[in-house]
């Protein structure tokens, strides 16, 4: 049976100007916005400008980094970066009505080795319905979906009840430093919708993900003489095989929401530098890399969890138990997060879809990686995640994304903004 829509509702869904999804996404991919680059910030101010055209309320502001870093709570970051900016853009205030988020962050991960990728990473190509190029689907197309549903629900004429507000964020690949600053600034909403890649799902709940480093110690010496020293690459594998069984164990009670994916609670280790002579034995190793925190778990218990293991392998260990190793915990901090069990948010968004798309229902499930929606549902907003194009592809050479399956989003946030904040 076909949806019966309210007037408001089909004109706003009339209004998608689907040919302009597929011109403002080459738009956003030409600016080559890596995390903590210059480009960030140029994203930042052409989206401003994109916003004022469409009439709306912009907040653009230039982050004070160091006031911001000293707060409690400051998720962390990676990246090297001088300045961060904040943006978000409101639709003109009409009434008492609720406020409704629309959330998307501008930085991309770096391009990784050129060589894998079919021509220049920033210049982006389409070939029939897809585009191509590092950020297509993570994820400038979820920004692309918000600028197209406001400007439908602008050029359609609908009054609003409530308001709309597009939150424009930096710095989420490395944890969440442009949300962070955005909720501090005091812009803050009834519900949100954030627009990452989810392949055409509710993502309900993200696992979180702390970055670590330990550092082993060895004996140096001469590499022909090798057995008068200690090589802290052999002091390392009894690590390496603890923090195998402790991933295992992590693993073992598994909720349903992530009951899809292989490993809900990855322990990986990312990178391993030591030695810095072929001809030595080397005296320190440095392994860096990511540890899954499961649904509910406090940051603090994984890191204690991780702690203890590492400590009970360097005291099994006849040289690390006098030369323990020594673990840190440098970069971005995710928690997890999740929407509330049964909130409406979720069946809005899942009839909206139905009733502007059609087809089998949207499926709810976790996801195994940090995003904003956890800072979101710190702050007490209802936050899901709802957007075009397929994580698996995100952070890849292959990265791409359908044009339609962006409009498609697109159309459903349209009807997810109506219902949620209401029309005269």
């Amino acid at each position: 049976m076909a949806a019966t829509l309210g007037s408001e509702e089909a004109a706003a869904l009339a209004a998608v100007d689907e040919g302009a999804v597929a011109r403002t996404l080459l738009e956003l991919l030409a600016i080559p916005s890596v995390t903590g680059s210059a480009a960030e910030s140029d994203l930042q101010h052409h989206l401003a400008r994109h916003a004022e055209r469409l009439g709306l309320d912009v907040d653009l502001w230039s982050v004070d980094l160091p006031a911001l870093r000293a707060l409690p709570g400051f998720p962390g970051t990676e990246a090297p970066r001088d300045e961060a900016w904040g943006l978000v853009a409101t639709t003109p205030d009409t009434g008492d009505g609720p406020t409704m988020i629309l959330q998307g962050h501008v930085d991309v991960v770096p391009p990784g080795d050129l060589r894998q990728w079919e021509g220049d990473p920033f210049a982006p190509r389409t070939a029939g319905d897809l585009v191509h190029g590092r950020g297509a689907c993570d994820m400038k197309a979820g920004l692309v979906a918000n600028l197209t549903a406001l400007a439908a629900i602008r050029a359609s004429g609908v009054r609003l009840r409530g308001r709309v507000a597009a939150h424009f964020v930096v710095s989420e690949e490395d944890g969440g430093l442009g949300a962070f600053a955005t909720l501090h600034r005091g812009h803050t909403g009834d519900a949100c919708v954030i627009t990452e890649p989810t392949g055409g799902s509710l993502v309900t709940a993200n696992a979180g993900a702390l970055t670590f480093r330990v550092e082993v110690p060895g004996q140096a010496t001469h590499a022909s003489t090798r057995t008068a020293g200690v090589s802290a690459i052999d002091a390392y594998l009894p690590i390496h095989r603890a923090l195998a069984r402790l991933e295992a164990r992590r693993n073992e009670a598994i909720d349903p929401l992530m009951a899809d994916h292989e490993i809900p609670y990855a322990l990986s280790v990312g990178t391993l530098r030591s030695g810095d002579w072929a001809s030595s034995v080397p005296d320190h190793l440095v392994a860096e890399g990511r540890l899954g925190v499961r649904l509910g778990e406090d940051p603090a218990d994984a890191v204690a969890d991780f702690e203890r293991c590492v400590a009970e392998a360097c005291a099994e260990d006849a040289w690390l138990r006098d030369h323990p190793a020594r673990v840190s915990w440098p970069g971005g901090r995710f928690a997890s997060g999740r929407l509330p069990a049964g909130h409406p948010l979720g069946a809005l968004v899942r009839r909206a879809h139905a009733d502007a798309i059609g087809g089998a229902p949207l499926r709810e499930h976790g996801a195994p990686y940090g995003s904003d929606l956890r800072l979101y549902a710190a702050a007490g907003i209802p936050t899901l995640q709802f957007g075009p194009g397929d994580v698996r592809l995100a952070h890849s050479a292959r990265e791409q994304v359908s044009v339609s399956d962006i409009v498609a989003v697109t159309r459903t946030l349209v009807l997810s903004v109506l219902r949620a904040v209401g029309t005269k």
